[in-house]
C-alpha cells in the first residue's frame, strides 16, 4: 500500500509488539491503544484516572497531528479502564476534549493493562475531510 503512513511515538513496546502508534491510510487514521506516557517516558498521573485520560488524549492528539489531523477529525474512541467506578473522572476528561466533536465512544472495563501504574488506555479512529 503506497499511501500507508506509519506514525511512531517511540514507545518501547512498538518494536517488541510490532505495531505503530497510528497508521494513516488515505483519509483514515487509526490510533492504537494509547496510555498516559509523559515526555520523560514515565506514566503521568499515577493513581489518577482523570489525569491519565487527559494525557492519553494529548498523546493521541500528537499522533493525529503527525498524520495531518486533529481531535476534530476523530469519529470513534474506545476507552479501556481498570476500574469502571472511575467512570465520572474518565468521562469528564473525555468530555472536555470531545464535547463539541462527539465521536462514537465506548468505555470498557478491563482487569489490567500492561503495567500496573496504567489505568486508562484509549484508541481513536479519525477521518480527514
Amino acid at each position: 500500500m503506497s499511501d500507508r503512513q506509519l506514525i511512531s511515538s517511540g514507545s518501547p513496546y512498538e518494536p517488541v509488539f510490532g505495531y505503530s502508534r497510528a497508521v494513516r491510510v488515505g483519509n483514515h487514521i487509526y490510533v492504537a491503544g494509547t496510555v498516559a506516557w509523559g515526555e520523560d517516558g514515565k506514566v503521568v498521573g499515577e493513581g489518577d484516572f482523570y489525569t491519565q485520560t487527559k494525557q492519553a488524549i494529548r498523546n493521541i492528539e500528537k499522533a493525529l497531528k503527525e498524520a495531518g489531523a486533529g481531535l476534530a477529525d476523530v469519529v470513534r474512541t474506545r476507552t479501556f479502564v481498570t476500574d469502571v467506578s472511575q467512570f465520572e473522572a474518565v468521562a469528564k476528561a473525555h468530555g472536555e476534549a470531545f464535547a463539541e466533536i462527539r465521536p462514537a465512544a465506548s468505555l470498557i472495563g478491563i482487569k489490567a493493562l500492561v503495567e500496573p501504574v496504567m489505568l486508562v488506555e484509549i484508541e481513536a479512529d479519525a477521518v480527514i475531510g
